[in-house]
């Protein structure tokens, strides 16, 4: 069978690429490994780990109810029917994405896929049984857990996020190893659950990418609802009931009947037999690729956590979309600096653009604007946390907005909104936002570049 476009992975980079590509008139097959598509995020990632975080969330409030006039007794945590809602959870979506590759003509087959190289001016890639040629081929094939020389998985005691998606029993004592995203934020799922949570971080803080005064504000939250933290550790093994690292001269015994290692994530090109193209990995893992998104072989394109950049389900979406617009020639764009990051944890942190840190030699403004003086927020309970903007000194762009407080996840919009067009502190704050609503907090940061608060 011959194609425009063979789109290895069913992942969120792949099956947007490929739905993209038969709306621009392509003929696409999509390839993936699995029985079902949505690649890691739907299935093993992104989507399971929002059911649960979202179940343990209801379950943890419980606890907080009184304070509204609410009393609970009895309640009960059944694990097997939390578990159970996840899995259908995402059985309806991965279903979901596979209608929609129907419904837009795509041809769907499953199995592991190989490139074989280029015949008759046509690039070549098996997939299980079946040769099928294309013009061009998208690799979209994604990442998988790094694994920690010093830990090795067994799948059952030492396990990957993968495994502790699917705990049967609340862990007594669970080290994460890793102060990211995944370690947060299914540790804050086994924490709110009834586990004593240690998070081991080999940095000096937790999620070391992130703006500094997120970050250690968000481990100060944590550390009050009972997650634990050793940082500056380095993990050397573990022990049948323990995880041991060093902190300089310093040996750790961290006691554990579960370890999760969440170290982060590296490219899987497994058996793609890129050598049949003399396709080289750089130093990382990743393939290289050209502002179209395709590799030192024309017609062969790459997208998502095989490639650099930061490992996000949307950003691979946005490069999908961007590399088939590419090859039909038209404008396809990605804006990297208005990519946001989040982390789901509670309150969650979510951040686009700058952080302090990296505008060090840039002449910058900052303003924060903290929730316990949001109206909507202290109405809500929920008053950890603060909008913090940074803007450019002398023409007050947006360089970068970081939230840590409820609902961040959703109030980032506005500020990748603001980047992406390239807005200023004096636009936000000239915008009439709701009241009263967890946004305002976004504005009173915007007015306090300016030292305009008014709530402040």
């Amino acid at each position: 069978m011959n194609f425009d476009l063979i789109v290895i992975g069913g992942g969120p980079g792949g099956y947007v690429a490929a739905i993209r590509a038969a709306q621009l008139g392509m003929k696409v097959a999509c390839l993936e490994k699995r029985a079902t598509f949505g690649g890691t995020c739907l299935n093993i990632g992104c989507i399971p780990s929002k059911a649960l975080l979202d179940s343990s969330e209801h379950y943890a409030q419980l606890a907080s109810l009184k304070i509204h006039g609410i009393d609970v007794s009895g309640v009960q945590l059944d694990l097997e029917r939390m578990q159970a809602r996840k899995t259908k959870v995402v059985q309806g979506l991965v279903q979901g994405v596979a209608s929609l590759l129907k419904k837009n003509k795509i041809t769907i087959m499953h199995g592991e896929a190989s490139l074989l190289g280029k015949k008759d001016n046509l690039h070549q890639v098996r997939s299980g049984s079946e040769t099928l040629t294309a013009t061009r081929v998208l690799i979209a094939t994604g990442s998988e857990p790094t694994p920690l020389p010093s830990l090795p998985y067994d799948g059952i005691r030492i396990v990957s996020s993968t495994e502790a998606l699917e705990f049967t029993q609340v862990p007594k004592k669970l080290a994460v190893i890793g102060g990211g995203a995944i370690g947060l934020e299914l540790g804050s799922v086994w924490l709110r659950l009834g586990a004593e949570v240690t998070v081991v971080e080999y940095n000096e803080r937790i999620c070391s990418y992130a703006d500094a005064s997120a970050s250690l504000a968000l481990q100060k939250i944590l550390a009050k609802q009972g997650m634990r933290f050793e940082l500056n550790a380095k993990v050397t093994g573990a022990t049948k009931d323990a995880v041991i690292a060093t902190r300089g001269t310093e040996t750790l015994t961290i006691d554990a009947d579960k370890i999760l290692i969440a170290t982060g994530r590296r490219p899987f090109t497994g058996n793609l037999n890129l050598a049949a193209y003399s396709i080289a990995l750089d130093e990382r893992g990743r393939i290289p690729v050209n502002k179209h998104y395709e590799t030192t072989t024309p017609g062969i394109y790459a997208i998502g956590d095989v490639i650099q950049g930061p490992m996000l389900a949307h950003k691979a979406e946005e490069e999908g979309t961007a590399a088939v617009e590419c090859m039909q020639g038209q404008a396809g764009h990605v804006n990297y600096n208005a990519i946001p990051s989040v982390i789901y944890t509670w309150p969650e942190l979510a951040s686009v653009g700058k952080t302090e840190e990296e505008l060090k030699d840039t002449p910058y403004k900052s303003a924060q604007f903290p929730f316990i003086a949001n109206g909507r927020a202290k109405a809500m309970e929920e008053t950890d946390g603060f909008v913090k903007i940074l803007t450019h000194a002398s023409t007050d762009r947006v360089l970068g907005v970081h939230i840590i407080g409820p609902r961040a996840s959703d109030l980032i919009a506005e500020a990748v909104t603001i980047l992406e067009f390239g807005g200023t502190s004096e636009d936000i704050a000239r915008m009439s936002h709701g009241h009263p609503t967890l946004s305002e907090a976004i504005k009173e940061a915007a007015l306090g570049i300016h030292k305009r608060a008014i709530h402040l």
